[in-house]
């Protein structure tokens, strides 16, 4: 029981990281969602642009610093952060095909809600998936 315990403030604080990188990249994405809802993308041209843009910035964030990764990559890091991107992706893709088929088109919440179950299950894959292993032992905090 200690050892559950002792993990806690530190997977808290990985996951005050991720929040942050998160919010830069929700910033980005939604962004540009909406500029691409407003150039006439329509919901699943705009929203694809918008994540796609978030997706290498979110890479290297979360690599470096959330998950304490900068010492290069390790095999098949990339290819674990694509799937668990896709999974993700898929997701949000469901939320915003879902409320299209209950008649709500190009509106902002829903890509909102599809960014929020995004975002719980890519935390889950890259904590337990794609950045496994030892952290950098030169943080301590």
């Amino acid at each position: 029981m200690n050892s559950v315990r002792s993990l806690l403030p530190s997977d808290f604080s990985r996951m005050l990281r991720f929040g942050a990188v998160g919010l830069l990249n929700t910033a980005l994405g939604y962004s540009i969602i909406l500029a691409g809802l407003r150039l006439g993308l329509g919901d699943i041209g705009a929203n694809m642009t918008g994540y796609a843009c978030g997706l290498a910035l979110g890479f290297f964030l979360n690599r470096q610093w959330t998950f304490g990764r900068a010492g290069g990559f390790r095999p098949g890091t990339a290819m674990r952060y694509a799937i668990t991107f896709a999974v993700a992706y898929a997701a949000n893709l469901a939320v915003v095909m879902t409320a299209m088929s209950a008649g709500l088109i190009e509106n902002p919440f829903v890509h909102l809600a599809g960014n929020c179950v995004y975002s719980v299950l890519f935390y889950l894959g890259s904590a337990h998936f794609v950045f496994v292993g030892a952290e950098k032992s030169s943080e301590t905090a």
